[in-house]
């Protein structure tokens, strides 16, 4: 399409007021954006995933999360750098870097067309923080090892190709070592026993296996700043607080500490049959490891807060840095 004004359309343009034209770009420019916020949003999501955790294979280690859809995916950045490829641009001409290698002379014929196919279609997603990446299905590099062993062991990889072989034969060796724990795991039962064994030693690191006497986590900075934003009126000597308080701090602060970490203190500390507990949940947080993570949290939400002129804002900012775990709801309306 010929996007050239014709003469007429420039004669209008000429006619139109500074204003008229600013306007005009403005709409155009609005319309863009909504198209590519429209696509972002088709794109699949990653729920689960932290570029924190990646996948370690020895000392190789790929960025790796499970996608709305349940497709168990690896950044292609992060197979590139686990194979010690050339750097260099990762699109050339169309082309991704796994495409061009997959195509070349001595791998091509060891390589599946299904497999190609995936290389000419990576799978475009957002991580949890909002970020655009590639990436491809977990298997693909599995296939792709084997591929390059094939033809090493036939003789056809040039000497430079030789360090990526070295590396698809750690990753097979490695992969081989995790998957075979993981099936003996899985046919003995012990794969419950080990995620519970996980979860008490998150628990025990972080729950006090008695109440300690209560002293001030939460800095009055936390309650003015959030009832700044909701535009209720402060008073630093009551300790009289809207019931929905409770909530935004179960969801900016607890919800926020390791998973299983607020049921167990929901657990030690219940609602009587008035619906109020005997006693704060920090205070059956440790000192070691339970009360340091929580006040740093609790510093990071004020800072948040801080940096909001209102709640919505707020919300955006807090989702942004706190994506949603799993089922995690939204943040309460104002």
């Amino acid at each position: 399409m010929n996007d050239i004004p014709s003469e007429g359309g420039k004669a209008r343009a000429l006619k139109l007021s500074p204003e008229e034209r600013r306007a005009i770009a403005s709409e155009g420019a609005k319309a863009r954006w909504a198209k590519v916020k429209a696509e972002r949003n088709q794109l699949p999501k990653a729920e689960h995933g932290d570029e924190s955790r990646p996948l370690r294979i020895g000392e190789m280690e790929i960025p790796c999360y499970v996608l709305d859809d349940e497709r168990r995916v690896l950044t292609a950045t992060g197979m590139q750098s686990a194979l010690n490829m050339a750097r260099g641009g990762s699109m050339v001409a169309g082309v991704n870097r796994f495409e061009l290698f997959a195509s070349g002379n001595r791998i091509k014929p060891f390589v599946s067309n299904d497999l190609m196919e995936r290389f000419r279609n990576p799978i475009i997603f957002l991580t949890p923080t909002g970020g655009q990446a590639y990436g491809y299905e977990a298997e693909v590099l599995v296939e792709l090892c084997e591929a390059v062993l094939s033809a090493r062991a036939t003789g056809e990889l040039q000497k430079q190709q030789l360090g990526i072989a070295q590396q698809c034969e750690m990753i097979i060796r490695g992969l081989a070592r995790v998957g075979i724990v993981a099936l003996v795991d899985e046919a003995t039962g012990f794969q419950e026993v080990r995620a519970r064994d996980a979860l008490h030693k998150i628990l025990e690191a972080y729950i006090s296996p008695e109440l300690l006497p209560w002293t001030q986590r939460f800095p009055n900075e936390f309650y003015k700043e959030m009832f700044r934003l909701h535009r209720w009126e402060y008073n630093p000597a009551s300790v009289k607080r809207p019931g929905v308080v409770g909530k935004f701090t179960n969801q900016l602060v607890y919800e926020q500490l390791p998973p299983g970490i607020l049921d167990e203190l929901r657990a030690k500390n219940p609602k009587d049959d008035a619906g109020r507990r005997r006693a704060r949940h920090h205070q059956y947080l440790t000192h070691e490891v339970g009360h340091p993570h929580l006040e740093g949290q609790i510093t990071k939400v004020v800072t948040l807060m801080q940096a909001s002129d209102n709640w919505p804002m707020f919300k955006r900012l807090f989702e942004r840095v706190f994506p949603k775990k799993g089922s995690q709801p939204d943040l309460l309306p104002d």
